[in-house]
């Protein structure tokens, strides 16, 4: 999900409206108060801030997001270097100069996504599963497992952030490189993955999303 704040009515609007079309899920609020009021309410896998808003400014909210390990990407009608130093310099991830290209800023959120999460381990042992992630190998009790392309990237998706939950749109994010998905596609997969790996290795969290367990039992 994307949290967005902007206290210009049109812009939040319109900027909401793209972000839907290109298959995120957003919350709009109208300044950064109300922005940080939503995260009591659902977590968001990303924030999106404009820098210039009443009550609690983008760059404050930055610091407030960040420390609670929320993604930024700070939007402002200014572009110059000192700005963007400062945004950067307060804990945003990115920052979009408006006006700004809708696919553009999509592809910034995405790869704000990508950057967050580490490096898998080359092989990966959850349970009786062992998944050598160079090789796109898995094997279940020593026996080879085939997986589809889709299913994989699924499963390295997970594995990448292991232990923490992810969202369905996050999910998306790092397995189709785009956001143009249903995210009931990601339920499908785990589904498979289930049958084929055993109903352990990948758990759901209910309303958030899925994770794969650092300890699976």
């Amino acid at each position: 999900m994307v949290l967005l704040a902007e206290d210009d009515d049109d812009v939040r609007e319109t900027t909401e409206l793209l972000l839907l079309r290109r298959g995120w899920r957003v919350t709009a609020t109208v300044d950064g108060v109300a922005a940080l009021e939503s995260v009591d309410v659902e977590v968001p896998d990303v924030a999106v801030l404009d820098v210039a808003m009443p009550r609690l400014n983008g760059l404050d909210l930055t610091a407030r997001l960040t420390a609670l390990g929320i993604p930024v990407v700070l939007l402002t009608a200014r572009s110059l270097p000192l700005d963007e130093v400062t945004g950067l310099a307060a804990g945003a991830d990115d920052y979009v100069t408006k006006p700004f290209d809708a696919d553009v800023l999509s592809a910034r959120l995405r790869a704000v996504l990508r950057r967050r999460l580490g490096p898998p381990q080359e092989v990966v042992a959850i349970g009786d599963v062992r998944v050598d992630v160079r090789a796109r190998r898995v094997e279940r009790r020593g026996v080879p497992v085939p997986l589809t392309s889709v299913e994989f990237r699924v499963l390295e998706a997970l594995l990448r952030n292991r232990g923490a939950v992810l969202s369905r749109e996050q999910v998306i994010a790092m397995a189709w490189d785009s956001t143009w998905q249903d995210p009931r596609i990601v339920d499908t997969n785990v589904q498979r993955l289930r049958r084929k790996l055993g109903p352990g290795v990948v758990e759901t969290v209910r309303g958030f999303g899925y994770r794969v367990d650092r300890d699976p039992s």
